[in-house]
């Protein structure tokens, strides 16, 4: 029997998550989000507490963190951190009408969305959202804390790094190599490997600037400190 589930941060990916959740058979004992926000509800889910509260779950419920990541996953990797560290369990969410082969690797707390599909010998890393419609293909790496945002194609046996976001509609052909830390442009299509951090758009993909989110260890980099779930980082 499956765990009820706690959803970490409120707001539209949280929306998504919950539903597809449900369609996976999942319960939802409640969301965490922030203070102002406890004892609201989000799809007739009650908000019944902050990230604070972690702990006080750890044997009731496993987590699954619905802050989104556009910029930055500097949000979703200290919600993962904190989780672990209170020794709570993440879980792996797979949407009803999602395909992942028994080929696959999912890594925990990743979240599968509708329609996504994922074939066979893929390998797909911890805390990543696989959005609506993506399709991650043979023996393509998805690395941890990514997004994988809504109907990307990601060819075979492309490789991409730890904590990249690629944007709506994107296509990555096959065998190419994207580095950490790089984000891509809704709509672009990358024709060869990115080796260098930064923010790429277009057709073909090139790099307009560096990524100023690009994270140091301790998650927060050098002029940005963390807003407990707010899903951005503001100047400090």
């Amino acid at each position: 029997m499956k765990k009820p589930l706690i959803l970490v941060g409120g707001g539209g990916h949280c929306k998504s998550v919950l539903e597809a959740a449900e369609s996976a058979g999942y319960s939802i004992l409640g969301v965490l989000d922030m203070p102002e926000e406890v004892g609201k509800e989000i799809l007739s889910t009650k908000v019944i507490g902050t990230d604070d509260d972690i702990p006080a779950y750890v044997d009731k419920a496993e987590f699954v963190i619905t802050v989104g990541f556009i910029k930055n996953p500097a949000i979703r990797i200290k919600l993962y951190n904190k989780i672990k560290e209170a020794g709570g369990k993440l879980a792996t969410v797979i949407a009803s009408t999602a395909y992942v082969s028994k080929y696959a690797e999912i890594g925990e707390g990743t979240v599968v969305l509708h329609q996504a599909f994922v074939n066979a010998g893929a390998k797909v890393g911890k805390n990543v959202i696989l959005n609506t419609a993506t399709n991650i293909e043979h023996d393509a790496v998805i690395g941890d804390q990514c997004h994988i945002s809504t109907g990307t194609m990601v060819n075979g046996e492309c490789k991409v790094g730890e904590r990249c976001f690629i944007g709506s509609q994107s296509v990555i052909p096959n065998s190419i190599q994207i580095c950490n830390d790089v984000i891509i442009g809704a709509g672009s299509i990358v024709v060869k490997d990115i080796l260098k951090p930064g923010i790429y758009v277009g057709n073909p993909a090139k790099r307009m600037h560096s990524n100023k989110y690009v994270l140091t260890p301790n998650l927060g980099g050098a002029n940005y400190r963390l807003s407990p779930l707010s899903g951005c980082l503001k100047a400090a």
